[in-house]
């Protein structure tokens, strides 16, 4: 009876060690021993399911401690009166020390994933050093000079990919390296080069929460590959009319992800508006989708900015069927779609567009 009682017990420890355990592997502690904050607040950014959140935490002695499970890793923020420190963190306890005045100069310990992304940052120095000159200039240079940028721009954006692809290679067991390539599938990057950089990885950084987040992005993303067959959806016009994209086969078609209130997006629609006067009759058409959740301002928007194509929204914001489905997740965003129905090119604007159209269809 007392064996029994004795395995009893040692199989809830046991199972007790196991919980704690497995809590201890996604939780966050970050603490703080910052000179000179006394007992003021201190509010902690971080992101929780996608969505942003902050934290407001007291100061005793100059030391606070703040702590979160289930913890993807990230970039957080902590903010003192208004000034704000950014960094990255991952499950684990996380130590700051410094002082009040001197953000950076704050030392970091406990974060592998900050060390990466510091020892990246000097990785790329000597090429991002010489693009700094050459994009500050650019506003004020000549349209000869900005020809000459633009090259020299390129080639070292071409020398930053070749670093990249070796970092990650170096590195492939890196939460950083992660991060850099879920940027990449959320920001609309073409599919096969962010899939080669993800083949890159080693298989347990792939089997992380993290990793396997990054490969759902991967599959969303695989859906606006180049080459790939738009899918058919349906969205309600500016009437309430269900219009399916289908009914537009036969056309080359820009599927513009817009909103009334994103400013840029409002900057390019005079661009989208001159390449559709031009190309409406050899063949183009445009088919917005707005990520508004207000109608009227919407419909003000395509009065104000003159947009005589299809309009269609579901009015859910960021949750847009048709947005959510393609992994659309900044906008100004496009698809153009051939008349098969075959997506050719993604994120063309300005003269991209025109220059696009132009070889297409005259």
């Amino acid at each position: 009876m007392k064996k029994r009682k004795l395995l009893s017990n040692t199989l809830l420890l046991l199972l007790s060690m196991l919980c704690v355990t497995a809590w201890a592997q996604n939780n966050l502690e970050l603490s703080g021993r910052i000179k000179g904050l006394g007992g003021a607040t201190v509010k902690i950014g971080y992101s929780k399911d996608g969505v942003f959140k902050e934290d407001s935490v007291k100061v005793s002695n100059d030391i606070f401690t703040w702590k979160a499970d289930s913890f993807d890793p990230q970039i957080m923020s902590i903010t003192v009166n208004h000034n704000g420190y950014s960094f990255f963190a991952q499950p684990g306890h996380i130590s700051f020390t410094g002082v009040r005045d001197s953000m950076q100069a704050y030392k970091i310990t406990g974060s592998q994933m900050q060390e990466d992304a510091v020892a990246f940052s000097g990785y790329i120095k000597d090429i991002t050093d010489q693009e700094a000159p050459l994009r500050s200039g650019y506003k004020q240079a000549s349209a000869e000079e900005k020809v000459t940028t633009d090259k020299k721009l390129n080639d070292l954006e071409k020398q930053k990919e070749i670093r990249i692809k070796q970092f990650i290679s170096d590195h492939s067991k890196s939460y950083y390296c992660i991060y850099m390539i879920t940027r990449r599938a959320i920001g609309g990057s073409d599919y096969d080069e962010t899939k080669a950089l993800y083949n890159l990885l080693d298989e347990s950084a792939k089997q992380t929460d993290a990793g396997k987040k990054l490969t759902e992005k991967l599959e969303v993303l695989k859906k606006s590959r180049i080459g790939t067959l738009m899918t058919n959806f349906t969205e309600p016009d500016t009437s309430g009319n269900p219009v399916q994209f289908s009914s537009f086969k036969g056309k080359y078609v820009l599927v513009d992800f817009w909103a009334s209130w994103c400013g840029p997006c409002r900057a390019e629609n005079p661009n989208i508006l001159k390449a559709y006067n031009a190309y409406k009759d050899k063949g183009f058409t445009v088919v917005g989708i707005s990520l508004d959740n207000k109608a009227a301002n919407w419909k003000k928007a395509i009065r104000d900015d003159k947009m005589p194509w299809t309009q269609l929204s579901d009015l859910k914001g960021w949750k847009n069927d048709v947005s959510a489905s393609f992994g659309i997740q900044s906008i100004p965003s496009n698809l153009l779609i051939d008349p098969s129905g075959k997506i050719i090119a993604r994120d063309i604007r300005g003269p991209m567009l025109e220059n696009t159209l132009k070889r297409l269809l005259n």
